[in-house]
């Protein structure tokens, strides 16, 4: 499969970026492949999902399609190696002395690949569940983190509009202390020195 088959559509419309990266997440864990909220988000910036960053009641956040996810799926179990080394066709023997021999090779040989086969399963499956158990305890980690994240944010803003009405409020006040003391100059200029005028007065007719 070509590159071009994990690439983003540029044609794409809104509406079909319905998935968020968690449920994202469970559908590649769902399928036998979990992943990691770090590694969809991986997969969102190297072009491998279809997505747009979009604003979300938890801030801005990756939203993907669904059929990008089931196309990444798809890749991926066509690239994962199949074949091991226990399933290389086994040699057939050309020639058989007695049809008891061939009857017991043969059966032997089917007990042998079903015992084979049930452990590789049985292995498959314990180390699905143990992936599928730590994604998660990631996912769950993140999501504390995602809601810590969100209430700093809410917390800042409350903050910032507090700053900005104290100092809107000490604008409105070093106004009005500017008014009055327009307002009170004069008076307060005028009324000593008049006062003072009519001492210097009244001291020069006594002498």
């Amino acid at each position: 499969m070509t590159d071009d088959l994990s690439r983003p559509v540029a044609t794409t419309d809104d509406s079909e970026f319905t998935l968020s990266v968690e449920e994202a997440a469970e559908r590649y864990a769902h399928a036998g492949f979990p992943r990691t909220i770090r590694a969809i988000q991986r997969y969102c910036a190297k072009g491998d999902l279809d997505c747009r960053r979009m604003e979300t009641q938890f801030g801005e956040r990756y939203m993907i399609t669904p059929t990008s996810v089931a196309r990444h799926i798809a890749y991926i179990e066509e690239v994962r190696p199949v074949a091991t080394s226990r399933d290389l066709s086994r040699p057939v023997a050309t020639t058989a002395t007695t049809e008891d021999v061939a009857t017991k090779t043969a059966t032997t040989d089917d007990r042998s690949r079903q015992g084979t086969t049930g452990g590789d399963e049985a292995q498959r499956l314990a180390t699905t569940a143990a992936e599928t158990k730590y994604v998660e305890q990631l996912e769950k980690r993140l999501e504390e983190k995602d809601n810590e994240i969100t209430f700093l944010r809410s917390e800042v803003g409350v903050k910032n509009d507090q700053i900005k009405d104290l100092t809107e409020r000490a604008r409105e006040t070093n106004h009005l202390i500017a008014g009055l003391q327009k307002m009170l100059g004069p008076l307060l200029g005028s009324g000593p020195s008049s006062d003072q005028a009519r001492v210097d007065r009244a001291t020069e007719g006594m002498q």
